[in-house]
């Protein structure tokens, strides 16, 4: 059974192998071009939803486990590239804005009149609306 640590790759040729199967006959049987076999065990070419589907099905995977695979892969590259983790070193985390007072006190008064037209929408015979109606 294929390690989950691999490249999916070396997954696919690992099964390949187990089932005996040609770039070719694989290709036949999940209706791919052989190149496009090719590309993928050899890594040249990185899984897309419809293979992984295809492979799923064909060897008795998840689709999951086919893009844990690529996604592994594609997270080791990242961590591998120089330029890329350069640029990640000068980017710090976000920070939330700290509300301010003012803010803090509308919020606080919007949220005691909420309550209070809650209380008074549940009060038996108590009108829904806290206005009061202008008579012309």
């Amino acid at each position: 059974m294929p390690k989950t640590n691999q490249t999916p790759a070396a997954v696919l040729k690992s099964l390949m192998d187990e089932y005996q199967l040609s770039a070719i006959s694989l290709a036949k049987q999940i209706t791919l071009s052989p190149s496009m076999v090719n590309q993928l065990v050899s890594g040249q070419s990185r899984l897309t939803v419809p293979v992984v589907l295809r492979l799923a099905k064909f060897f008795g995977k998840t689709p999951d486990f086919w893009l844990n695979l690529q996604r592994q892969t594609i997270l080791k590259e990242a961590n591998r590239d120089k330029q890329l983790q350069s640029i990640l070193k000068g980017i710090s985390k976000a920070k939330k804005p700290v509300a301010k007072p003012k803010d803090r006190v509308i919020k606080a008064k919007q949220k005691a009149l909420s309550e209070k037209r809650k209380k008074a929408a549940k009060v038996p015979g108590a009108k829904p609306s806290s206005r009061k109606k202008k008579a012309k």
